[in-house]
């Protein structure tokens, strides 16, 4: 007698079974049977609504059209469910998928349904931030640690070495945050000993309003501030909010991360004197061709290090610049 599924997988599971199903005569079965006439790689972003998302979706859309593969992009509503995330994973395991292309919300929890993946013969590919263990084919992301440092650097330069800074940390669980968050750190206390760092331990969670909040909170404590880095497109948003609500956007010292229509605007008014910038659209274009890669047993990198760089209102009329900090989304509408 079968186990049956467990009730959230099997929801899951039914949810997209419209988009999952093919004729089981199409499908790639590990005995040398009748291949599928198409690839399916299952792409689990953290969320999907910031700007950040949808370049991936746009880049792993981008690779999918090229290669005559097809991706079901599906990720949790809220960036911070990581329990929704790792039943995302579950439902692609029990629907077949080919591939899972995932970044992992905490770099713990999601070890164990990859592990599930690989035993089930499903390869994965993690990109954008690092996951625990070595069930994983390969690794697609910016180096965050370095990404972190251009912006210690560049504001260390920018307060003269003198003055009070705070760092605003995202979420605890997510690798690629910790990294930027100690890269940051790395630099100023490195280079600039004289800077007084007056917050560096609160986290803004993953919505703009907590970044709001947070920073609001850290804005009274501490109203002698002279600079504050954010180490991601929710967290500069939010901390950009609350500048202006005070009357100090573009007077307090603000690098951010990441690139949004308003993030932008505020570079340009020099709200925001600097934004860290990865390759987002990039970074979905290659997990996916990797992994389709390994699937055709074709040589692949392990680990692809998709770039950062540092945006300002001085440079960022360049071309390179303005690709990355307005990435190319027209395929998403077709």
């Amino acid at each position: 007698m079968k186990t049956p599924l467990p009730s959230r997988i099997l929801a899951g599971l039914l949810a997209v079974v419209a988009i999952l199903i093919l004729p089981a005569c199409q499908r790639k079965r590990a005995d040398g049977g009748t291949p599928r006439k198409e690839l399916r790689l299952a792409v689990i972003p953290m969320g999907t609504t910031h700007e950040f998302w949808k370049a991936i979706h746009a880049g792993a859309q981008t690779a999918a059209a090229e290669l005559g593969v097809r991706i079901i992009w599906k990720g949790p509503l809220k960036e911070d469910d990581r329990n929704e995330q790792v039943q995302i994973v579950e439902t692609m395991i029990a629907a077949g998928v080919d591939a899972i292309v995932l970044t992992p919300m905490d770099d713990r929890a999601l070890v164990p349904p990859v592990a599930e993946a690989k035993r089930a013969g499903i390869p994965t590919v993690i990109f954008n931030s690092a996951l625990a263990g070595d069930d994983y084919v390969a690794y697609v992301s910016t180096d965050n640690r370095k990404g972190g440092r251009l912006a210690g650097e560049y504001i260390g330069s920018l307060m003269k070495g003198r003055g009070n800074l705070i760092l605003i940390r995202v979420i605890e669980s997510v690798e690629g945050g910790r990294q930027r968050e100690d890269g940051f750190l790395e630099a100023v206390k490195a280079g600039f000993p004289e800077i007084t760092i007056l917050s560096d331990n609160q986290y803004a969670g993953i919505t703009t309003e907590t970044a709001y909040q947070t920073t609001e909170n850290l804005l009274s404590r501490f109203p002698d501030v002279d600079a504050i880095f954010t180490p991601n497109e929710s967290t500069t948003f939010g901390c950009l909010r609350a500048l202006e609500d005070r009357g100090l956007a573009g007077k307090v010292i603000h690098v951010g991360f990441d690139s949004s229509k308003k993030l932008i605007e505020a570079l340009e008014k020099r709200e925001l004197r600097g934004l860290v910038l990865q390759d987002p659209f990039r970074m979905g274009y290659d997990s996916v061709k990797t992994a389709v890669a390994h699937l055709k047993g074709e040589p692949y990198e392990k680990h692809v290090d998709t770039g950062v760089v540092l945006a300002t209102p001085d440079n960022m009329s360049e071309p390179a610049i303005q690709k990355l900090l307005s990435p190319d989304l027209s395929i998403l509408n077709r």
